[in-house]
């Protein structure tokens, strides 16, 4: 068997900065560190880190009076500032740079008196902070009732989620674009989802099948494995090498391993050494060499 190695894979600048934020918090300050929904949305991430004494908590509610509080690297809408605030919490802001301009955008057009659009999956913890931003209307394409019942001269912004699929994203917004031909447009996609997307298609023709690694949960991870399987080739998402199974490989001569940008690179070396292969090849992809500085709390 050969693997096929995809590049660039793993995490992105946002998550090691989050991750680095939650790090030092406990270094500097020592435990416990609240962390307001999962830092990044992998399991191994997340219990590495309360291994180390953070404590991972889903709304601000359940952190005590007084503590340190680290916000996670999706976004948290004002109302969760405003609880933080109430609790005499210290709150640390762990969001991506990216994420956070999308938020300055959806206040600057609404501002403007544009109608914000927001493209984006419903539920996810980005988009309930970019909502929180100001008013706008969500176009999730999994829903069959999207646009707006507005007039087609309505002055219109589009945002988007920074971790969707860059061809679902470009079909709802030339649908948008139909029905607001004056639409202003953002392409929010973040650099590091685009480059994974563009490694998957890469790496499709060559493999007989392909293993995501990521969380089930794992926005950008969900969307490469969906476009594995949208260009014809069997593809599977897995936490870590034991949800491998051997039925999966057994038939395959050239397996492809691709990961999101919330994975660690720790579970693709043991994926690759679960599998045991002849030979390893790493696709050649575009190199990332993106840093953001840390929170103005922790410089």
């Amino acid at each position: 068997m050969e693997v096929i190695l995809c590049s660039p894979r793993g995490f992105c600048a946002g998550v090691v900065r989050a991750i680095q934020v939650v790090e030092d918090c406990l270094e500097r300050f020592g435990p416990p560190i609240y962390v307001k929904h999962q830092i990044v949305h992998n399991p191994y991430v997340v219990k590495d880190l309360e291994r180390k004494g953070a404590v991972t908590v889903e709304t601000v509610e359940e952190i005590p009076p007084g503590s340190r509080v680290v916000f996670s690297a999706h976004g948290s809408p004002p109302e969760d500032f405003e609880q933080a605030r109430q609790r005499d919490l210290q709150v640390i802001d762990a969001v991506c740079p990216l994420v956070t301009r999308v938020h300055n955008e959806a206040r600057k057009y609404d501002s403007e008196g544009r109608r914000v659009i927001l493209v984006g999956h419903d539920g996810h913890q980005e988009v309930k902070g970019t909502m929180g931003q100001a008013p706008m209307h969500l176009v999730d394409e999994n829903s069959e009732d999207r646009m707006p019942d507005w007039g087609p001269d309505t002055p219109v912004a589009v945002l988007t989620q920074t971790t969707l699929s860059v061809g679902d994203t470009a079909a709802a917004i030339d649908e948008i674009k139909e029905r607001f031909p004056q639409a202003l447009v953002r392409n929010d996609i973040c650099y590091a989802t685009t480059n994974r997307q563009a490694a998957v298609s890469k790496m499709a023709s060559l493999v007989d099948m392909a293993l995501v690694i990521g969380a089930q949960n794992s926005s950008n991870c969900n969307r490469l494995l969906e476009l594995a399987r949208s260009l014809g080739i069997p593809a599977y998402l897995i936490n870590g090498p034991d949800e491998v199974r051997p039925e999966w490989v057994e038939e395959a001569r050239v397996v492809g391993i691709a990961s999101g940008a919330s994975t660690p690179e720790i579970l693709v070396e043991q994926v690759i050494e679960a599998l045991n292969p002849e030979k390893v090849t790493v696709l050649e992809g575009v190199e990332e060499n993106i840093t953001f500085t840390m929170p103005r709390e922790l410089q």
